[in-house]
């Protein structure tokens, strides 16, 4: 796999959708979704030019990033379980899936242990799907207030995976209400929020033009995930 063909035209991709949509393609950040790939693809795409990487087991990235060049920087994309925030606030420079004030909380008391103010994502299940983890949008504008005043956590903005489609463009509605969500969490904070992370392989174009600051790409970039090998349990 050509991971440093792929880049570029995924790069390609992101500059012609901030095109349509009048924006600056700089505003863009292209996270390498780095699940089940070994640490030789980390490296491939760091010599290509990417930085960012998200993981989303605690366990997996536990053992990965030892192994990766210490330029790589990692973000939690994945379902975060508060017996995991200990290691998650060791691991990670920016955690994307915080769905619940209690979770939150107890990150809190693990970022006050070490020591560490840990950016976030709070996480929004906008379409409300069972399936997935996430905030309900009103309950995150009702937790919003709390949330915001708990000292060791700085609120960046907002994630959400939209609903599996073939067709792109049914995406659109869930990305472009998680940016009016965004809009309204400013309103209540006094302040801007700058990140909102949407979009994956098959729907990032979309989430661009309505918005996006960060799109977690993993098999066009990659290619096909690799067979799972099952880590310790978490």
């Amino acid at each position: 796999m050509d991971i440093a063909a792929n880049l570029t035209a995924l790069r390609d991709r992101i500059a012609a959708a901030c095109a349509r949509a009048g924006r600056d393609p700089a505003s863009v950040t292209l996270m390498a979704v780095s699940k089940n790939q070994p640490p030789e693809a980390v490296r491939a795409a760091l010599d290509a030019g990417l930085t960012c990487f998200g993981e989303n087991r605690v366990q997996e990235a536990k053992a990965k990033i030892p192994l990766c060049p210490g330029r790589a920087r990692w973000q939690m994309i994945g379902h975060l379980q508060s017996n995991k925030c200990r290691d998650a606030v060791a691991l990670f420079e920016l955690i994307q899936s915080v769905d619940s004030l209690a979770l939150a909380q107890e990150l809190n008391r693990q970022c006050e242990k070490a020591a560490k103010t840990m950016p976030m994502l709070l996480e929004v299940n906008v379409a409300g799907e069972a399936s997935k983890f996430g905030y309900r949008p009103a309950a995150l504008l009702a937790d919003f207030p709390a949330l915001s005043r708990l000292p060791r956590l700085e609120i960046h903005g907002l994630m959400t995976i939209a609903p599996y489609t073939p067709a792109p463009e049914r995406a659109r509605p869930v990305f472009r209400r998680l940016r009016e969500l965004k809009a309204e969490c400013e309103q209540l904070l006094g302040a801007p929020l700058p990140q909102l992370s949407m979009g994956m392989s098959g729907d990032f174009e979309v989430a661009v033009e309505e918005g996006a600051t960060l799109v977690r790409i993993g098999t066009a970039l990659f290619g096909p995930r690799p067979a799972k090998v099952e880590p310790a349990a978490d």
